[in-house]
């Protein structure tokens, strides 16, 4: 890893998010969402679901929509292919475009549990379900992003990430019955096992989440590849 060109993708990087109002209307959601069911709270504390309803949702629309959004970007302008053909290697790219999508989750994930009780989470166990989930959300975000060729096309991924990882814990609020098909499917995802190793004391959901990273870091080593080969 070169740290020069790392620091140049994360300056670069950190000014085109800037300049773009979809990316910095992003971490208004989580915000959002946290101060209303703070309100609507009546100063009681939030059951574990409900924090990493705001961690899968945190996750999903500022990591995932936005890491995919700057890789659309950079393959809509033509960009992507002459970044990954510079000096710089593959590690660098990631790195130093993944700091900026990663402070901004992590400033955003910060309020929005502070906003809500923070202290449920603030445990090994949980600190480490939440270093995963976000890995998991990165690789996907990546993958998504280098597989879209153009921003526009990257609004018909959004929703169905969000949807399937970030709000999988709205599925308890649906009244769906626990022996459900459905229900049993959506409790394999990694937020709601997050939520189960939180509560539990079973390790195996962690070893579940690491398979979900793992299949996200293929997914975006595949896209990586072809990327790089694609005329």
């Amino acid at each position: 890893m070169n740290v020069q060109r790392v620091s140049a993708i994360f300056e670069k990087d950190t000014k085109d998010f800037m300049k773009n109002t979809m990316l910095l209307m992003m971490p208004v959601v989580p915000i959002f969402l946290a101060l209303l069911y703070k309100q609507m709270s009546g100063g009681e504390a939030f059951p574990t679901f409900l924090l990493y309803l705001i961690v899968g949702i945190n996750f999903s629309t500022v990591t995932t929509a936005g890491m995919m959004t700057m890789m659309a970007e950079e393959n809509e302008k033509k960009t992507l292919r002459g970044l990954i053909q510079s000096p710089a290697s593959i590690v660098d790219i990631l790195i130093g475009k993944s700091l900026v999508v990663g402070l901004m989750s992590v400033i955003t994930l910060i309020v929005s549990l502070f906003i809500m009780g923070i202290e449920p989470l603030l445990n090994f166990k949980s600190i480490l379900a939440i270093m995963f989930l976000f890995l998991f959300f990165l690789f996907l975000g990546i993958g998504i992003g280098l597989f879209s060729k153009s921003v526009a096309a990257t609004s018909a991924y959004i929703m169905p990430v969000m949807l399937l990882f970030g709000f999988t814990p709205m599925f308890e609020l649906l009244g769906i019955s626990e022996d459900s098909i459905v229900i049993k499917f959506a409790d394999t995802f990694p937020v709601m096992q997050a939520i189960e190793l939180t509560d539990g004391n079973s390790w195996l959901p962690l070893g579940i989440i690491a398979i979900w990273v793992l299949g996200a870091g293929l997914f975006m080593y595949v896209c990586f590849k072809k990327t790089m080969t694609d005329d």
